[in-house]
């Protein structure tokens, strides 16, 4: 969010600001895809595409560019194999393609529409043309979709927000130690409890929603999607029992539920006996996180990031 907060000021201060980003990346490329920086005609710079002598020589190509006035769209191959056509001159392998757009106060609703989205916790898509940078609500299921078929005809779309959306059933003091977390990993934080005025809630700083709801109306509040995780994790056993059953068998990529795997499975058996399955149960994790003896509210954060992580890249 940072980068587009520099960019909008230079933009206000009506600044022209190319953007690099790196559209396309093989082997052991420096640059990965959705790599930016910004270079700003006051000579600002922010971000990275790779780093090294490439991103030094691309740099002052493009403040050459902002000196001279010229604000075309390109892109270019960088070949990191030596002196070499294209290439960047390092010795690293692999390569990378950039793209360059030069941004000016014309772009100024495009860039706030970002900043809002990312803000609100919504779900947007950049796209980049050999004619043009925008930002629109369209959502893309993967990270990135694009094609080059040559220097004028290539489109690269890049999801632009939070993609992932932990909800946590349960705003106690484990719920503080996850959304402290996870907002450093890039998620979406949305927290839940049934209990008005809870003091763990009010001081939960990290989570970017807050709501207290009523567990058996649960389902409402979370959606369902391969961008949704889902922990449980409340005061009782009763509590935890009444969240998943409104839950279970819905579309999430992932949902725990915090406990001792006595309490979890005296819960399994009174789930079968109110008719679900144990198949159903069988794709809840449960007890939630990795088993790395974790105690304390952040051991036990540790260990459900952990284990979500794995999950989420695993299924990238």
């Amino acid at each position: 969010m940072i980068f587009w907060q520099h960019i909008l000021e230079k933009l206000q201060d009506n600044q022209k600001v190319y953007v690099l980003t790196v559209i396309e990346n093989f082997g052991s490329s420096p640059g990965r895809k959705g790599f930016k920086m910004l270079v700003a005609q006051d000579g600002f710079i922010f971000g990275s595409i790779g780093g090294g002598v490439m991103e030094f020589s691309l740099v002052e190509e493009t403040k050459q560019l902002l000196k001279e006035g010229i604000d075309n769209i390109f892109i270019k191959k960088q070949i990191h194999k030596g002196n070499i056509k294209d290439g960047s001159g390092m010795i690293c392998s692999g390569e990378q393609t950039v793209a360059f757009h030069c941004l000016d106060s014309h772009h100024i609703s495009t860039v706030q529409g970002i900043l809002t989205g990312i803000q609100n916790g919504e779900k947007g898509t950049l796209s980049l043309t050999p004619d043009s940078f925008y930002f629109s609500y369209k959502f893309i299921e993967n990270q990135f979709e694009y094609k080059i078929n040559s220097n004028n005809d290539w489109f690269f779309n890049e999801h632009v927000g939070y993609k992932e959306t932990l909800y946590i059933v349960g705003g106690g003091h484990v719920g503080v130690a996850v959304s402290e977390l996870f907002v450093k990993l890039g998620f979406f934080v949305v927290v839940f409890d049934n209990r008005e005025n809870l003091n763990t809630l009010k001081n939960n700083h990290s989570a970017h929603q807050k709501q207290v709801v009523d567990y058996a109306d649960i389902s409402n509040y979370i959606l369902e999607g391969s961008s949704s995780y889902v922990a449980i994790m409340t005061n009782k056993y009763t509590d935890d029992k009444l969240a998943l059953s409104k839950l279970i068998g819905r579309n999430y990529t992932f949902i725990g539920v915090l406990g001792s795997k006595a309490k979890l499975e005296t819960m399994w058996n009174v789930m079968l006996k109110e008719g679900f399955t144990q198949e159903e149960l069988d794709r809840i994790y449960a007890p939630i996180g990795l088993s790395i003896k974790s105690e304390s509210p952040e051991e036990i954060a540790i260990s459900i990031a952990a284990q979500i992580i794995k999950i989420k890249n695993t299924n990238n």
